[in-house]
């Protein structure tokens, strides 16, 4: 995916819609890169060397801190139980499958 994209065609605004991956995107002939490089306002730190297929744009986002908190019931854990713990000695971690074995009982 490329870091920068410009779109020199018909109909351009269009087709930005066709390449989702790019990092970013430069539509008609009158936005040049230096335009979103220096003025336009977009984060300039982009994803280089084809990244962008699967990251994106550096953005204030990515300074907040997310988190997943997990919240499981006994009869929720007894009926995943089996798959947890078959997930856990196929990556060799059956310290994971004691872990739930041990919250079964």
């Amino acid at each position: 995916a490329p870091e920068h994209l410009e779109l020199l065609i018909e109909d351009a605004r269009d087709a930005v819609r066709k390449v989702p991956r790019a990092a970013a995107v430069f539509v008609g002939h009158h936005a040049p890169v230096p335009v979103g490089d220096y003025l336009a306002g977009p984060n300039h730190t982009l994803p280089t060397g084809g990244t962008a297929r699967f990251a994106s744009p550096l953005s204030a986002s990515d300074f907040v801190r997310r988190q997943n908190v997990i919240e499981y019931g006994p009869q929720q854990l007894a009926a995943d139980a089996r798959s947890i713990e078959a997930l856990a000695h196929a990556e060799g971690l059956h310290g994971h499958a004691v872990a739930v074995e041990v919250r079964k009982k």
